[in-house]
């Protein structure tokens, strides 16, 4: 299996606007794509780090890269970010990290 940990860095006045994305239109679209997302988290000390993060698990790296590819240029994402950036962006930094669990993982 292949991990991915996502972080978003959150402009300080946009949380609320990053999670009703995820959870009206990305959430959605993660199942078109077979994305397999294990939890979400937002960062709560220190208080003043405005940051989403979320892990997502893969058959592998081929088709993790193959479901990103698919999302990028889905229709409804590229009008979504669109219409949910009209204001400005709402996140400031994608920090990706690709992971493999150990053989002690109760995450295999």
């Amino acid at each position: 299996m292949q991990y991915e940990m996502r972080t978003y860095l959150v402009p300080e006045d946009r949380m609320d606007d990053i999670l009703e994305r995820f959870r009206s239109v990305t959430m959605g679209l993660f199942k078109k794509y077979d994305m397999e997302c294990l939890g979400f988290w937002t960062i709560t000390k220190p208080e003043e780090d405005y940051a989403l993060v979320y892990l997502m698990r893969y058959e592998s790296a081929e088709t993790q890269q193959k479901a990103w590819d698919a999302f990028r240029v889905d229709p409804e994402w590229i009008a979504t970010r669109e219409r949910t950036e009209a204001n400005g962006p709402i996140v400031e930094e994608v920090i990706s990290k690709d992971m493999q669990a150990v053989d002690f993982s109760p995450m295999q």
